[in-house]
């Protein structure tokens, strides 16, 4: 399985559900006493299930260190092997989880054991990632360097939508609802959208993926060359950003699939 920093949990998912969580509803929150939020990480999603739910929400991590930014109760556990009896919880839940796992099946087979009553999962198409930007060579280098990434990466990164699966393992009235979550940089720049700026410049988030990106197709040599293009692109991030110029939005569309026991 991918490992994450609490840093990188806490910026890809800042402002999720912040303004609709509609697509929540076939969760059930509001009638659930007893749920886990499986691969919770730093607790981005167990917040907001606390706040819908009246019952108990469980952050469930492998990660101890991660477990500790999340509050309430929380045990340390892997997502294909659940410390929990069988049908023992209302609703089992997880968030971009899958896409980070070698064998997705695996743990939803394992969340269906441990649920007395529905399974959830929210999770990204990270193939169908939009991104806008005032710097004209950021969206194809992003797009470039985001194919390479997938391809290389070694997980089902573009899960999405999970009917299929679910149906797989048994689950019934299979919902999905797509949930578009969207991160914006505009003026006044945070200290993180400043950060993030000095990375493409530097090339550092680029280089983070090398492996990837070699194993997704491309050579030494043309990864040296889009690093490069990638520097350029982050001086005039750089540049707009003095300027108060500088404006990118990025869409990830996440897939709710809930399904019954």
């Amino acid at each position: 399985m991918r490992e994450f920093t609490a840093e990188y949990l806490t910026a890809t998912r800042e402002g999720m559900w912040a303004d609709s969580r509609e697509a929540l509803e076939p969760l059930g929150l509001e009638r659930c006493e007893y749920a886990l939020d499986v691969g919770a990480g730093t607790g981005e999603l167990t917040r907001v299930l606390r706040e819908e739910s009246p019952g108990e929400v469980v952050a469930v991590d492998a990660d101890a260190d991660l477990l500790a930014h999340a509050g309430g109760p929380s045990v340390v556990g892997d997502a294909v092997s659940l410390p929990f009896v069988d049908d023992s919880v209302g609703l089992v839940v997880c968030q971009a989880l899958l896409v980070n796992l070698p064998d997705p099946e695996r743990a939803v087979r394992e969340f269906a054991r441990v649920a007395s009553e529905r399974v959830a999962v929210i999770e990204p198409d990270n193939s169908a990632v939009t991104v806008d930007s005032t710097v004209e060579t950021e969206v194809p280098l992003a797009r470039r360097a985001r194919e390479l990434y997938l391809a290389g990466v070694g997980t089902e990164a573009s899960f999405g939508a999970a009917r299929g699966l679910f149906e797989r393992v048994g689950l019934s009235e299979v919902k999905v609802r797509q949930y578009d979550h969207e991160r914006t940089v505009s003026p006044p720049y945070t200290e993180r959208d400043i950060e993030s700026a000095r990375r493409k410049a530097s090339g550092e988030g680029l280089s983070g993926d090398r492996a990837e990106v070699l194993a997704g197709g491309a050579t030494p040599e043309e990864f040296d060359d889009l690093r490069a293009e990638w520097r350029a692109m982050g001086r005039e991030v750089v540049a707009q950003m003095q300027a108060g110029e500088y404006r990118h939005r990025e869409t990830v569309p996440f897939f709710v699939t809930v399904g019954q026991v």
